[in-house]
Parts: C-alpha cells; sequence; structure tokens
C-alpha cells in the first residue's frame, strides 16, 4: 500500500498553520499512512499530531552534499510514496521535486495552477488560502484549511501554572529572532506600568525561548521557565491556552495563540499584514502601523483596554 508524504520544514509559525490542512489531507486518505517531512525542532510536536503517523527528519544540508541528498533518497524510497503534498513550497522542495521524488503525483504551487494562471497572482493570496487553492487544486476536500485547531498540541501545564500564578495572568511575547527585529515593538516595558498602573487583577508574565532567557530578566513581568529551560512547544500551547490575554509581536507564539482560539492582540509593523499571514481570528486581533517605533504604549493600552476590562 502505498504512502503520502507532507513537506513542512518551518517555522513555528507556519507549523502551526497548517494543523487544518493535515486534517484534510488525513481524512482523504483515511486508508493510507502519512509522513511528514521536517526539521529537527518539531519532530517532538508533530509526532504528537493525531493526523500523521510518522515524523521524517531533513537535515536540509547544503545541495551540493550529494552523500546527504543520496542518504536522504534512499530513506524516503522506503515509504512507497504515492502523492507527495509540498506546503513548504521553497527552492529546496522544488529542487527535492526535480531530483529526488521524481514521478510521484506532487502538489505543490509549481504543479496545481491552471492554464492562464500565474504564480504572482496565487502568491497573492493569505497563507490558508494558497494552502485551500493548492488542495483543492490536487483533488482534496478542504473543511478545515481555512481555520487550523492546534489544540492537538497542548499538554497540561496545571504544575507551572501553580507554580507561578495565583490569579488569572496576562501573557507577552516581546522577542523575535535577532534577523527579524523590524517586527520587535520596543515598548513592551512601558505597556507593563501602564497595566500595572490600572490596579487589574492580573499576573503579567514572558515566556522566553532558549535565547531569550536573559533578556526576559529585563521586562518588569514574571519569567516563565522549567527547571530554568524555557518551555517546549507543547507546555508552551498549554501555558498561552491559560492565558486571560496575549500581547505578542508577529512571531510563532502569536499563531499559536490566534489558532488555540485564544483573546489577544499581535502587533505588525511594515513587514506584512495581518491578512498576508492568516493570523486574525474572532478573538486575535492585530494592530497594524508604518513602523512599530511610532506605536507607543498609550496607544496600545488604548486598543486592548476593554479586553482588559471585560476579562478582569
Amino acid at each position: 500500500m502505498s504512502n503520502i508524504l507532507v513537506i513542512k520544514h518551518g517555522s513555528l509559525g507556519d507549523i502551526v498553520q497548517i494543523s487544518g490542512a493535515l486534517r484534510d489531507i488525513r481524512e482523504n486518505y483515511n486508508d493510507k499512512k502519512i509522513f511528514i517531512l521536517t526539521t529537527l525542532p518539531y519532530v517532538e510536536l508533530l509526532s504528537k499530531c493525531p493526523y500523521l503517523d510518522g515524523v521524517l527528519i531533513d537535515k536540509r544540508l547544503p545541495r551540493w552534499n550529494i552523500f546527504y541528498l543520496n542518504k536522504l533518497k534512499k530513506l524516503l524510497s522506503k515509504f512507497d510514496f504515492s502523492h507527495v503534498y509540498d506546503l513548504q513550497n521553497s527552492s529546496r522542495t522544488s529542487f527535492y521535486r526535480k531530483f529526488l521524488l521524481y514521478n510521484l503525483n506532487w502538489s505543490s504551487t509549481e504543479t496545481i495552477l491552471k492554464k492562464g494562471e500565474k504564480k504572482k497572482d496565487f502568491d497573492n493570496e493569505s497563507v490558508l488560502g494558497r494552502f485551500k487553492i493548492q488542495l483543492e487544486n490536487s483533488n482534496v476536500k478542504t473543511n478545515y484549511v481555512l481555520k487550523p485547531d492546534f489544540s492537538w498540541a497542548r499538554v497540561n501545564v496545571d504544575k507551572i501554572i501553580n507554580q507561578y500564578f495565583s490569579k488569572k495572568f496576562i501573557l507577552l511575547f516581546p522577542f523575535c529572532s535577532p534577523q527579524l527585529s523590524h517586527k520587535k515593538w520596543p515598548y513592551f516595558n512601558d505597556l507593563i506600568k501602564i497595566i500595572k498602573s490600572k490596579n487589574f487583577n492580573f499576573e503579567i508574565a514572558v515566556a522566553p525561548g532558549s535565547s531569550e532567557i536573559d533578556e526576559a530578566e529585563t521586562m518588569q513581568s514574571i519569567s516563565i521557565t522549567k527547571n530554568d529551560k524555557c518551555l517546549n512547544i507543547m507546555e508552551l500551547s498549554g501555558l498561552i491556552s491559560k492565558a486571560s490575554y496575549v500581547i505578542a509581536n508577529d512571531t510563532g507564539p502569536a499563531h499559536i495563540t490566534a489558532h488555540l482560539g485564544q483573546k489577544g492582540i499581535v502587533l505588525f509593523g511594515h513587514h506584512t499584514t495581518a491578512k498576508k499571514v492568516s493570523i486574525e481570528t474572532d478573538k486575535f486581533r492585530a494592530m497594524s502601523v508604518g513602523d512599530l517605533k511610532d506605536l507607543n504604549a498609550d496607544q496600545v493600552y488604548s486598543e486592548i483596554k476593554g479586553n482588559l476590562e471585560s476579562i478582569n
């Protein structure tokens, strides 16, 4: 019996967003096993996904590394794949299609465009909109792709909650990777001071990643770790699901918040739009400006004041 391969290397926000697509693929192939080719940071998470039967690791070594490519090709050939759903749609996965996994039914932005359609028009769609078009043009019925549900990724974090909190809490994600500093709003501490001055019955916390623990100490808030290490993705998801409200930069945790159905706000500068990255929901809203440095804490507080008052 042939199997199905999905490819998604990352990032965290992208992994969160494919939850609906994976469910649609699963329901379309109930009689087959579905595997995902991904990178090491997401193996533990995706091993927990109910829509997958297995996880394969791609180290993404340079394409001139013939030894590695041959090893990867041999690994993939063992699974007798008949269909590939390329949800990464990168130059690397295009290369894989031509040199590692040729002669298979391959679904990607390169293969699903109909006569007269142009890739640039396809790229104008939102992230989830593109997934929907790709799957439907690959004869996959879509019921869930536009509304990813990441609840499968949560684990119980009651011990962490009991360790750090005695009441409701607001969770902040003021960090981002150094190469994406344009996504970083610089006034989280100012916002914390404003919220604390209003005497809400909240505690305020941050949940830093492994490279953000030192920076978290500069925030006027509780820093959540486990045994002095950052929470893993499942624990982070559990923590977000317990928060009364989330305030975040446009990073992976913001996408987790959105697709757990939690309340909150994400702050956008000029780098993209909330519509383009499919992050807004009925409960999780976006605030967009041309330059995040021009967005002050009073403006953000005015935007979220009503929400905080309603959940206090």
